[in-house]
């Protein structure tokens, strides 16, 4: 194998490997889109993109996305004392 061979060789196998890189949690996860209430914008912490927030069915709870400096991922909607901010279906699913 010459050494052109050997170098296309690898950048298409580190190409290839960097393909299969994706975020854990994407933009375009599911979950209830609509205007948030008025109720959840007040309990929000204020550095929250509320304007994308949702409500995931897995846990009921609201999560907005973030946009970091690389990708974008959706984090918990908290309130201003750290506490996520969920539907009261999903308390109830949680305590019985």
């Amino acid at each position: 194998m010459s050494f052109k061979q050997i170098c296309t060789a690898l950048s298409f196998g580190l190409v290839s490997g960097l393909a299969a890189c994706s975020p854990t949690m994407q933009s375009s996860t599911g979950g209830t889109y609509g205007p948030v209430p008025e109720e959840v914008r007040a309990l929000a912490a204020s550095y929250q993109d509320v304007n994308t927030a949702r409500i995931l069915p897995e846990d009921g709870c609201y999560w907005y996305e973030h946009s970091g400096p690389v990708e974008t991922t959706l984090l918990p909607l908290l309130t201003a004392e750290g506490r996520p901010i969920c539907t009261s279906a999903s308390a109830t699913a949680t305590t019985g």
